[in-house]
């Protein structure tokens, strides 16, 4: 008898074991359990251009292609969506999407609209601490304004997103339109919007920093 309760222990010992080890692999492949919620504006909204051409779109593609069960993508973008905006949408959409990541995309239309960096950040920072509350991670994607708004401003517009980064420990994309801004083949003739053609390179800028957030 007391030779059956060992070999049945040895036998429990060596599953248990096994589950520790295959629960990694398993996380992995299901995701992180919560879907990636994007809140942002029309950059985000695939504005004047087919939504399954839009980068958002592009990267469920692009989940669905790497992982074995990837998380779902909520777009929850807005075009001419301002950080006050959505600073009022997010407690719901939280509540309802139980989001593992957010990425926030937003800012521009602040510039815009000539609202103060200092009233930018503050949107932006009750935004990030909302979102860790809920659980999420959180990927910041910076901005930038034409070069008619002078130097100091634009220099002002870089530094909170990097601070806020930095003092938040988020994820961050310093210029989100990296590569496409200054390209005039890939912006619409307004000069503020990509063409469809850029999306593949917004989604190529913001993919490294959100692929270390789903899979970790």
């Amino acid at each position: 008898m007391a030779g059956t309760r060992k070999a049945h222990a040895a036998l429990v010992l060596r599953w248990l074991l096994a589950c520790s080890l295959l629960l990694p692999l398993l996380a992995y492949a299901k995701g992180p359990g919560g879907p990636v919620l994007v809140v942002g504006d029309s950059l985000s909204a695939a504005h004047n251009i087919p939504v399954q051409s839009g980068w958002v779109s592009l990267l469920e593609q692009r989940l669905r292609k790497d992982m074995a069960s990837p998380p779902a993508v909520v777009n929850a973008s807005i075009s001419g969506e301002t950080t006050s905006g959505a600073l009022t949408r997010l407690p719901a959409l939280l509540q309802k999407h139980r989001p593992a990541v957010v990425v926030i995309e937003l800012g521009g239309n602040d510039a815009l609209r000539g609202l103060t960096p200092a009233q930018l950040e503050a949107n932006l920072e009750r935004m990030i601490v909302l979102s860790q509350q809920s659980g999420a991670k959180v990927l910041l994607l910076g901005i930038d304004v034409p070069p008619n708004y002078g130097p100091a401003y634009r220099e002002r517009l870089r530094k909170l997103y990097a601070d806020l980064a930095s003092r938040h420990r988020v994820a961050l994309v310093p210029f989100f339109l990296d590569g496409v801004a200054l390209q005039p083949s890939l912006m619409q003739s307004d000069g503020l919007h990509p063409t469809a053609a850029a999306q593949p390179k917004l989604l190529e800028n913001v993919w490294p920093a959100l692929r270390k957030l789903v899979s970790g």
